[in-house]
C-alpha cells in the first residue's frame, strides 16, 4: 500500500489496510475502502487478498 507517494507494506486482509490507512492519518477509514476516490484496488477485485 501507498500513501502520499509513500510505501507504507503489504495488506493481507482489510484489517492490515485499515491499519495502514489510520496510521496515513484516516482513523475511521471503514467506509473508504470501497470508495474508488480514496482506495484504488490493484492486481484482484477489492477485498481480495490472495498472492497472485
Amino acid at each position: 500500500m501507498t500513501a502520499r507517494g509513500e510505501s507504507l507494506g503489504l495488506a493481507f486482509s482489510d484489517e492490515d489496510l485499515l491499519e495502514f490507512l489510520g496510521r496515513a492519518g484516516l482513523p475511521d477509514a471503514e467506509d473508504l475502502l470501497d470508495d474508488p476516490a480514496w482506495v484504488k484496488w490493484r492486481g484482484a477485485d477489492a477485498h481480495h487478498y490472495e498472492a497472485a
